[in-house]
């Protein structure tokens, strides 16, 4: 490293104390006189534009929560939500649970009372795993569909309008309409099972995924897209050799939750005769067996919790993989 030299300590010094006494003599003054009127103009003007600035920030935060509260306090008011009647439904709620569930009277008996409340578990099991086909299959179809539209639905990628705009519709469309919804839309023409909960899972999975899709996609970095296109490849190639690969993490990541959101979602299919263990929940609701309604319920969070350890597993190991990979 090299040393600084006194002179050129000296030099700075000397011109430092030469310009000073210059300034003091008034030989400085014209030019500073001619320039700080433009600046001061300058910097008023700037401090006027950010209080103007700081004037309409203020008062569209202003707005913003005067409106959040009107639509909280609107959204109170129409469903009839209410502190005290919650607290005076607890009592109820805790009576539900408690008639929901079996009181063992010892260890001696745990075996024949525990058979006893699981009586239906051969057709109850055979329904989670209607349940599990349903998700997995939905997952599967309306991931691959979902995904492969995203690469349309996302601006950076799709320079075609007219392809973007439909592929955004669709989208929407089969994300917005609930999948319930969509099970008792195909209960008319394929009947009453698990296909109608199946293509309701798939459509809705579609537009989810996509949705989802499409914005990891429009987040991808733009230089190995330059790279291919700079030498000659074309769309798809594109796609697979410099978007596939930054996304992919994402895609496992997304696809491994929606499994374990299609298994609730399967449940809830069963309540319109859509199939899986739904339909047996939502029967032992009505005939108010209260104790099938528990043990149903402790199949039902017991197959989500493996599920969701399984997924984390899986997502784990492949997201891991792949990131050494890179």
């Amino acid at each position: 490293m090299k040393r600084r030299r006194p002179g050129g300590v000296f030099a700075s010094v000397s011109f430092l104390i030469f310009f000073v006494s210059k300034l003091n003599n008034g030989d400085l003054a014209v030019s500073v006189e001619s320039v700080t009127p433009q600046k001061l103009s300058a910097v008023e003007q700037f401090e006027k534009h950010r209080a103007a600035y700081g004037l309409h920030k203020r008062l569209y935060m202003i707005l913003f929560w005067a409106a959040f509260f009107i639509a909280l306090t609107l959204s109170v008011l129409q469903s009839e939500f209410s502190i005290i009647k919650v607290i005076d439904a607890l009592p109820r709620t805790g009576s539900f649970i408690h008639n929901s569930f079996a009181v063992f009277s010892g260890w001696d008996n745990i075996g024949p009372e525990l058979a006893d409340w699981y009586w239906g578990i051969g057709k109850w099991a055979d329904a989670v795993f209607v349940s599990l086909l349903m998700a997995f299959t939905a997952t599967v179809v309306g991931t691959t569909i979902g995904g492969l539209i995203s690469f349309v639905a996302s601006s950076n990628l799709m320079s075609n309008y007219p392809l973007y705009f439909v592929a955004r519709r669709t989208l929407e469309i089969a994300r917005t309409v609930p999948d319930i919804v969509w099970a008792m839309i195909f209960i008319y023409p394929f009947g009453v099972g698990p296909l109608a909960g199946v293509l309701a899972l798939i459509v809705h999975t579609t537009g989810a995924q996509g949705k989802l899709f499409s914005e990891v996609n429009e987040n991808v970095d733009f230089k190995p897209i330059e790279g291919i296109r700079a030498a000659g490849g074309n769309w798809f190639e594109e796609i697979r050799f410099a978007v596939y690969p930054q996304v992919l993490p994402n895609f496992l990541s997304y696809s491994f939750w929606r499994m374990a959101l299609n298994v609730q979602a399967a449940t809830v299919m069963g309540f319109v005769a859509a199939g899986g263990i739904g339909y047996e929940l939502i029967t032992a609701i009505k005939l108010m067996y209260f104790l099938d309604v528990g043990a149903i319920l402790l199949m039902i969070i017991g197959t989500v919790f493996v599920i969701d350890m399984v997924s984390e597993k899986c997502r784990h190991y492949f997201i891991g993989k792949e990131n050494l990979g890179q």
